[in-house]
């Protein structure tokens, strides 16, 4: 279905089948908050909670859409990022096109947001750099047209892309046939997606089923608004995060 994601430039088909295969994500993930027109939950008042630190992540440095080296992460203070993890080929559409869809929304609410545009950047990174080469991912990211500041990284190799996933805590298999090792085209993974504060802390993880952007949202501000608070007041001992 999101085979169309891993699409070369010389393959129109390909980009068809991309079209036909994010609209419906992106329809779904633009009605996952209502039922009878009615939101399925009540969500706390900005800053009237808190996102303790879950864990922290290293700096690491990748390819990006033009295949030059840039960081992974580079969050200045009083900002954060959403990072996502995703392959071009997936073809579960409640997993990376899902994400993706998901993103997309949160991405232009962010843009039309003065007090949060500029503080806030999406990054979305290909656990399969062998197919999602730089050259494919600057393809994904003109279909999905980003208004803010979305970054796409790959890697070189699985051997580079393997420590970036083992820090995260993003479990990703490559299936290969039993009979001759092949690989199956198919990497086994659960969609996730990681709120990460200036001091690469990780303040929140989303599972596709909670991948709602009013949530999003609130927790982004409710990380800002503690990001303004002096980092001794913050608490930045990560809580068991049970890896």
């Amino acid at each position: 279905m999101s085979a169309a994601l891993a699409i070369a430039t010389r393959r129109p088909a390909a980009r068809l089948r991309w079209v036909i295969s994010i609209w419906p994500a992106l329809a779904l993930a633009g009605n996952v908050d209502l039922l009878d027109g009615r939101p399925l939950y009540q969500l706390p008042e900005s800053g009237s909670y808190e996102l303790p630190v879950i864990d922290r992540v290293e700096h690491h440095e990748l390819l990006d859409a033009s295949g030059q080296r840039a960081p992974l992460l580079d969050v200045e203070p009083g900002a954060c990022a959403v990072v996502s993890f995703v392959y071009a080929s997936c073809s579960d559409a409640s997993g990376c096109p899902m994400v993706l869809a998901s993103l997309r929304r949160m991405d232009r609410a962010l843009a039309s947001n003065r007090a949060l545009a500029g503080r806030v950047q999406l990054v979305t990174v290909s656990f399969d750099p062998v197919n999602d080469t730089p050259e494919r991912l600057a393809i994904l990211r003109d279909h999905l047209k980003p208004l803010g500041a979305w970054h796409f990284r790959t890697a070189e190799s699985d051997r580079e892309i393997r420590p970036v996933l083992d820090d995260f805590g993003q479990d990703a298999l490559r299936l290969v046939a039993a009979e001759d090792g092949k690989s199956l085209g198919v990497i086994r993974h659960i969609a996730k997606v990681f709120l990460i504060d200036s001091d690469l802390a990780v303040r929140n993880i989303y599972s596709s089923g909670f991948l709602d952007l009013d949530i999003l949202l609130r927790d982004v501000e409710t990380l800002l608004l503690d990001e303004r608070r002096p980092s001794g007041s913050r608490s930045l001992e990560p809580m068991g995060s049970g890896r």
